[in-house]
């Protein structure tokens, strides 16, 4: 039986289709709350009274992502340059929808609201001038601008106004990205049966949570707040199956038992202690067997892009009442504008940051020289593979991006 690690070709398969999916999956399930449909609710949780169908996305976000990123960090990368690689790809596209909405959006919405800009540019309480500042660094200090968003569905469902709702989950994306490097210091990466420990206590704590088996604060204040588990355990399984993955089969049989695992507990219970592993092995099955799908995002990898623009421009869209026109038109124009606004991210923005992954200015890359030795006589004590790991590395170009 072929196992993961022979089968998965990480130039060749569908996990960029399934990313795109995904980020409209969440969509469709913020059109709830966002617009009004599905009783006001998120879709999905019609039937499952433990995730919506966003959540469901965000899971084989975080599990895909999990995967990648520690197959990155196990490749000839250094620690700098995986998070330098990780920053690039992260904080240029944020930076840029959080100008979009308080420069952009907000100001066009207030006006639509009030009648006026009076209030806006010179609120004393959540300015626009700090809406960058207070969330640039991705947790989210300021949720609303200019006490926005009385008039609209979300607020008079649930009292409230997010300009970005959605945008929650990349603090704790960066997060994980922190502890693949943080095991990948520690040797942790290396010696597989370390990290392999270290990602299953996440999934049991995880279990532990959600089948309620006492407080999980007394681990660590980090796992007081319920949502660090709720996506560090699919992150956490991704590592598993980067680590594993010469022990992991990729069948089709095991393929269909998991996804109706997953629907079974998705429906009657059972989905985050266990029907969520189920899901996260058929989208990796699925990622290597639809090879039809594996050119999905040769024009550009649009699903980040869609992802932290798709909830401000709903809300946007809200007060100009384009849910009156009805289901299919307002999904219509919301599916349209997201994959607008992230091809030009795409193309103005995230291809150029990530084409300077690999960029080092001169002096650093001095610096970096100079130390070198001490670096790798203080990391090889922790980790005795380091020298042959970094004889394998390709040089780094340094002083231009390449």
């Amino acid at each position: 039986m072929i196992s993961l690690k022979e089968s998965f070709d990480p130039r060749n398969n569908s996990i960029g289709f399934l990313r795109w999916l995904m980020a409209f999956m969440v969509i469709f399930s913020h059109a709830g709350p966002l617009a009004g449909f599905y009783g006001g609710h998120d879709l999905g949780t019609q039937i499952s009274d433990e995730q919506s169908l966003g959540g469901v996305a965000v899971a084989g976000f975080f599990f895909l992502s999990g995967f990648l990123i520690t197959k990155s960090k196990m490749g000839r990368a250094s620690t700098p340059r995986f998070f330098w690689r990780r920053i690039m790809r992260i904080f240029p596209a944020w930076l840029l929808v959080l100008i979009v909405t308080a420069y952009a959006l907000a100001p066009i919405a207030y006006y639509r609201e009030s009648g006026t800009m009076d209030g806006f540019w010179n609120a004393t309480t959540d300015s626009p001038f700090t809406y960058f500042s207070n969330n640039m660094w991705l947790p989210l200090a300021q949720h609303n601008i200019a006490g926005m968003g009385e008039s609209l569905p979300f607020f008079q469902l649930h009292g409230g106004f997010e300009w970005n709702g959605s945008a929650w989950t990349l603090a704790f994306e960066f997060g994980a990205y922190i502890l693949v490097g943080v095991l990948g210091v520690a040797g942790a990466l290396a010696h597989r049966m370390i990290g392999g420990i270290v990602a299953s206590a996440i999934i049991l704590l995880a279990m532990m949570q959600w089948l309620g088996f006492g407080n999980l604060g007394l681990f660590g204040i980090v796992f007081a707040d319920f949502r660090q588990l709720l996506l560090l355990a699919p992150f956490a399984f991704g590592i598993l199956f980067a680590l594993f993955g010469d022990r992991i089969p990729i069948d089709n049989r095991l393929a269909i038992l998991c996804i109706f695992i997953a629907g079974w507990t998705y429906a009657k219970g059972g989905w985050l202690p266990f029907g969520q592993y189920a899901f996260c092995y058929a989208l990796i099955w699925f990622a290597i067997r639809a090879q039809f799908l594996k050119n999905w995002d040769k024009h550009g990898d649009f699903s980040y892009g869609i992802y932290i623009i798709a909830w401000p421009l709903m809300q946007f869209a809200a007060y100009f009442q384009l849910q009156d026109a009805g289901w299919l038109v307002y999904h219509v124009v919301i599916v349209a504008g997201c994959h607008a606004y992230a091809y030009l991210s795409w193309h103005l923005i995230e291809r150029p940051a990530l084409q300077l992954k690999d960029w080092t200015p001169g002096w650093l890359q001095r610096l970096l020289d100079r130390t070198a030795p001490t670096r790798v006589r203080v990391i090889s004590a922790v980790d005795p593979t380091y020298p042959a790991r970094l004889a394998r590395r390709t040089p780094q170009t340094t002083g231009a991006p390449t």
